[in-house]
């Protein structure tokens, strides 16, 4: 048991690859930087490494959120700060390798220096003083106002070596879960720290897993929601292309807590990059004991293996979900029973099932207790979230704030508000079920109760800016298209409801709408919501609700005289 986590103290295999006492370059290769080039400019500079025979280590990481900036390439010399360097090209290969010989770095190419790396699990790493010329990544505006708990190791760490994550203070939350803690007593723990389903609903968390477990029957299944399906949405993807075994460590925890000793992962063939690394994470647990039978010798066997779906937008409604794993069609079925209820989980046993960030919360608030995880955030909103900026806003990226900041603060503070100096005009929240905002309502602090309160959802965590351009009536068809196109058909309301919608929003936008049809489409579209049977059709009426209510000009402007 022990052998694995002396692997991560001190002078140990991980601590060396990531501080190995010799220069490091780390290039950031998520998907959006590999998008943008990554990997030819990680193979340059293997090959400049290789060719002229300098001491120097060379890695991969995922992505550290800033994605308007990609690549991004850390360097680590000893003795110095942490420095990351921004928009890398190919061109740039040479001379970060020439700068780094002479332990230093390519200044004009420098976003930010690091001085020390807190890794929220209690593992400080010191970089030491200098470089004093390169702003601090607390003062760089996108990183400032942000809140790292999730993304704490995402593009610091290799996402491929178990060993940088051990080193980070990796599987101690399991190791600790499995070995001085009860099912009890971690259930009561997750309870404490108020931690609610990160998935769009909000649901307690430590209550979930409690009905769970006192579920009749032995037999339970742990099951990771990784259908992350919104347009713009990448928060998910992100988190395991970046940090895969935190969502692995997440599941033992739960999967011991609620007597599981199978967890699935359900993800969509579309994230083929997260899809390897976690096949390539879950392999590197089964070796080290972590996975399988009798994990660290606590007397608990559990293991996890991976579902793919189809792209389905439906799936990611858990009845649907679990349709989907079992081989049926992804169709939404009445409950009750709900998956926690003998007869509505996977293959009829009782189920819980989180989504991705939500299990990713879990080893922090066990590492540094819920007292600790409960005071960030907000009164019934505990912790962080990660969403997605993206849209017509100047700084695109992924950002983690405690829940309770403003959208002011998100889209003005981080984001520098609408791209190319535009300005901004709403924010659509929750994805494309998500209602649109307008600036006037951006003091509108991002959590459950208060986005409600507005007519749009938490969701997942997009974040779609729209900029004075935006053609709002347009926006509300983009979404209802996208709604209609992936409605299982199963119920009327959403079947034929969205299908209708969208032939009113085409005859206004044509121009050849009346103001009776106004009314019509604001009748159907609380009918849709109120009556249909899933969250998919519950809240595909959103975009036309609150572009209706805030922006009813823009409308009436179509409709003929």
């Amino acid at each position: 048991m022990t052998g694995v986590f002396d692997r991560a103290a001190g002078e140990v295999a991980g601590q060396k690859k990531i501080l190995p006492g010799k220069p490091r370059i780390a290039v950031g290769l998520a998907t959006c930087g590999i998008a943008v080039g990554g990997e030819k400019v990680y193979e340059r500079l293997q090959e400049i490494i290789k060719k002229t025979g300098v001491d120097i280590s060379l890695a991969k990481t995922g992505c550290i959120g800033y994605c308007r900036e990609e690549p991004l390439v850390n360097i680590t010399i000893p003795g110095k700060p942490l420095v990351i360097l921004h928009k890398v090209t190919e061109e740039d290969a040479e001379g970060i390798v020439e700068a780094v010989k002479k332990g230093t770095v390519p200044y004009k190419k420098a976003l930010c220096r690091v001085p020390s790396w807190d890794h929220v699990t209690g593992t400080v790493i010191t970089y030491g003083n200098g470089f004093d010329e390169i702003p601090l990544y607390a003062d760089i505006p996108f990183f400032k106002h942000q809140k790292k708990v999730i993304l704490r190791n995402a593009g610091f760490i290799n996402p491929e070596d178990i060993d940088e994550y051990l080193a980070v203070g990796g599987y101690a939350a399991a190791e600790q879960a499995l070995t001085r803690m009860d099912s009890e007593t971690i259930i009561s723990e997750v309870e404490k720290s108020g931690l609610r389903g990160r998935g769009g609903a909000g649901f307690p968390t430590g209550m979930k897993w409690r009905i769970t477990r006192d579920a009749p029957g032995a037999a339970k299944y742990i099951i990771c929601n990784a259908d992350e399906g919104d347009p713009g949405a990448y928060m998910n993807r992100n988190e395991m292309e970046s940090d895969p075994h935190m969502l692995i460590e997440g599941m033992i925890i739960g999967a011991y807590a609620i007597g599981a000793k199978e967890g699935l992962i359900y993800i969509r063939a579309e994230y083929p990059l997260a899809i390897r690394r976690l096949v390539h994470a879950i392999g590197e647990a089964r070796a080290l004991g972590l996975l399988g039978k009798d994990i660290i010798g606590a007397g608990f066997d559990f293991d996890i293996r991976i579902a793919t779906g189809a792209g389905a937008f439906v799936c990611g409604e858990s009845t649907a979900l679990v349709a989907s794993i079992e081989g049926r069609t992804g169709r939404p079925h009445p409950r009750p029973p709900r998956l926690t209820d003998p007869g509505g989980g996977l293959w009829g046993i009782p189920s819980d099932l989180n989504n991705v960030e939500t299990w990713c919360n879990i080893p922090v608030i066990i590492r540094n207790g819920s007292g600790w995880y409960a005071k960030i955030g907000a009164e019934k909103n505990a912790g962080t979230k990660v969403f997605s900026l993206v849209g017509k806003v100047d700084r695109v990226g992924l950002v983690e704030v405690p829940l309770g900041t403003s959208l002011n603060t998100i889209v003005c503070d981080i984001g520098n508000g609408g791209a190319q100096g535009k300005k901004v005009k709403a924010v659509q929240t929750g994805g494309p079920s998500g209602g649109c905002i307008p600036v006037r309502l951006f003091d509108t602090p991002v959590n459950y109760e208060s986005l409600n309160a507005v007519g749009s959802i938490m969701g997942s965590g997009g974040i779609v800016v729209m900029d004075e351009d935006t053609d709002m009536v347009d926006i509300a068809r983009y979404f209802i298209n996208f709604a209609t196109g992936e409605s299982c058909g199963k119920c009327v309301p959403c079947r034929e409801g969205l299908r209708h919608t969208l032939i009113l929003l085409n005859r206004l936008i044509a121009r050849k709408g009346t103001a009776k049809d106004l009314e019509t489409l604001a009748l159907l579209a609380d009918t849709i919501k109120n009556t249909s049977l899933c969250g998919l059709g519950q809240s595909a009426p959103n975009p036309v609700l609150t572009t209706l209510a805030y922006f009813r000009e823009e409308y009436d402007a179509l409709v003929k005289p």
